[in-house]
């Protein structure tokens, strides 16, 4: 069976506290973006010689580290605990969202292979449920169980489905070859509540995000990394109405009434797409 897991942009993202157990709580929307990756899995034959119950195989994009730390590994094991029938399975990972971006590649993974593991062999798992194995593996993975707008509280795993329609708009997106360490960025931020909450901005007139609808992240990035800042600068010269950078970066999107191409945007390894909503 296959499937397709969706990435994410994150519209505002304010670091309200940082809590008792040296993480910190967010407040958040995420939206999904149709950008995907592509996720199959297969049964073993009995006698494949794997010391693993999931066999993972990536491809297109290289993914650093064991694949055995992959989520998409962690979530067959963490299933497999639960449900000891699950068989011997091969994975193959085609790798369409870039990394180290803000947009949750390896978090969408991990949610959807909780939902085809459940569908593939009938595990009987409610939504809820699914949320429940998800947390466990990550503060995002609960968002893709099932990839609908949503605003996060904690540390992104308490999600509330709200009604927002993008419909109609096109997202820019460009993700410059630069890796950004999430923890030095959060090292930068001073935890404080916004005076207005993302969620109630976001469901106002997109005209009206630019002065509103904040990312904390940026500050301490931009003055990391000035490209990044200057990436959104120019996708505000170019017309959108709204921009930003998703997550912790390092990518920024861009808001768009019409279709925009980004020859503008040429640095090697910079992946960059413009997508209707």
């Amino acid at each position: 069976m296959i499937t397709f897991p969706v990435a994410k942009i994150n519209l505002g993202l304010n670091v309200v506290e940082k809590r008792p157990d040296g993480y910190h709580n967010l407040e958040t929307v995420f939206y999904p973006v149709s950008i995907q990756d592509a996720l199959e899995i297969f049964e073993m034959d009995a006698d494949f010689p794997s010391a693993a119950d999931c066999d993972l195989k990536v491809t297109n994009m290289q993914i650093e580290g064991d694949e055995q730390r992959n989520l998409v590994v962690r979530a067959y094991q963490l299933l497999k605990h639960d449900f000891p029938s699950l068989p011997r399975i091969h994975a193959h990972l085609y790798k369409g969202i870039p990394t180290q971006a803000g947009m949750g590649g390896g978090s969408s993974d991990c949610g959807f292979m909780i939902t085809l593991l459940n569908e593939a062999y009938r595990l009987g798992l409610s939504e809820q449920q699914m949320i429940g194995y998800a947390a466990r593996l990550g503060a995002d993975c609960p968002f893709f169980i099932s990839s609908r707008p949503a605003y996060a509280e904690g540390i992104g795993e308490r999600l509330q489905p709200i009604p927002l329609d993008l419909s109609g708009w096109h997202i820019a997106i460009v993700r410059p070859a630069i890796p950004v360490a999430t923890k030095e960025a959060f090292s930068l931020i001073t935890p404080c509540r916004p005076a207005q909450n993302c969620r109630d901005i976001v469901m106002q007139p997109v005209e009206t995000w630019r002065d509103a609808l904040v990312n904390d992240f940026e500050r301490s990035v931009f003055a990391l990394h000035p490209e990044i800042g200057a990436i959104k600068d120019r996708l505000y010269e170019m017309g959108a109405t709204y921009a930003a950078m998703s997550g912790s970066g390092s990518s920024v999107f861009g808001l768009f009434r019409q279709p925009v191409g980004l020859d503008a945007f040429e640095a090697e390894g910079t992946f960059k797409a413009c997508i209707p909503l």
